[in-house]
């Protein structure tokens, strides 16, 4: 992508150009605060030099990846983007510039300014949409009639039994949290939090959707084979709202749930929770100033009296 337009004798960068321009200036700033003739100066503070070095580290750490753009490819094959990758694909720039804060968009600027380099900032990410997502006309219908998740490139197709969307209630989804937490098989144990936030009456959702990292067959880390189902869930919240999060589930666990939903029906709810935007993360952070014992019957643990009363 490149935004080109004429400001006066200067020409506009775009995000590209723009992180080759700060990696350069961000390397030669560290070269010479490493350099033992500054270790001399009387300004010279080494725990300073040090402080800067990790700012400018950290401010440029994912600069290569714009200065030298590659194929983006989803995590899950077919599934959409959200919003905020795709503001993200169009602006390489918009990470490092909204999350650097005041001083790490003073030293962007400054630099770029130093270089004439003129270039506009992206916008703010956007948020993660509260309501439904809208879903086109054919996944209403829940067509096409093919399996909407598949397998990424070398990998073998998930077996039958895996292509099918479970409606659960919650006492069914704490006992997989459970069994999960028992095995230690990761992503999440349930816990005391969501049994107080999750619509107990409500009906909840899951299938087998892994991205290409925890597809099964793949290195578990432990000298063994993934042989778990990550899970994509489609949680109702206490307000109502439907939220996502994610559950590793045997595969024998999985087929022995009922199947009680129409074939159009199960591909509809897999579009409607792989368009999501809302995981239950976010849910929870925008709940925290309103949690309390009262309206949610939630009590948080205490941390242990380190002086041994009771």
């Amino acid at each position: 992508m490149s935004r080109r337009a004429h400001r006066g004798t200067a020409t506009e960068v775009d995000d590209r150009e723009a992180a080759t321009v700060l990696l350069s200036a961000a390397l030669l700033e560290i070269r010479y605060l490493s350099r033992p003739v500054r270790r001399e100066s009387e300004e010279a503070s080494p725990a300073d030099d040090l402080q800067h070095i990790w700012f400018l580290a950290d401010l440029c750490h994912n600069l290569p990846g714009v200065a030298r753009p590659r194929a983006w490819p989803p995590s899950r094959t077919n599934a959409p983007r959200s919003r905020r990758e795709q503001a993200m694909m169009e602006r390489p720039m918009s990470w490092t510039w909204n999350t650097a804060g005041p001083e790490g968009r003073a030293w962007i600027t400054a630099q770029l300014d130093r270089a004439h380099c003129p270039w506009t900032p992206p916008p703010p990410l956007p948020d993660a949409a509260k309501e439904p997502p809208e879903l086109s006309l054919r996944q209403r219908l829940g067509l096409p009639l093919r399996w909407p998740i598949r397998a990424p490139a070398g990998h073998q197709p998930l077996p039958a039994e895996a292509r099918v969307l479970k409606a659960v209630d919650a006492q069914t989804l704490f006992a997989l949290y459970a069994e999960a937490g028992r095995l230690r098989l990761g992503l999440g144990t349930g816990g005391p939090w969501l049994r107080a936030h999750l619509d107990q009456h409500g009906t909840h959702y899951l299938v087998p959707d892994p991205p290409g990292y925890y597809w099964p067959g793949n290195s578990n880390g432990r000298g063994g084979k993934i042989d778990w189902w990550q899970c994509t869930t489609l949680l109702r919240m206490t307000d109502g709202e439907q939220v996502t999060s994610r559950i590793a589930v045997l595969p024998e666990t999985f087929a022995a749930l009922p199947s009680t939903l129409s074939r159009s029906r199960q591909r509809r709810l897999v579009h409607l929770a792989r368009a999501t935007e809302r995981g239950i993360g976010l849910w929870r952070h925008d709940h925290k100033a309103d949690c309390d014992p009262r309206s949610c019957g939630f009590v948080p643990e205490q941390p242990p009296d380190e002086t041994g009363a009771s």
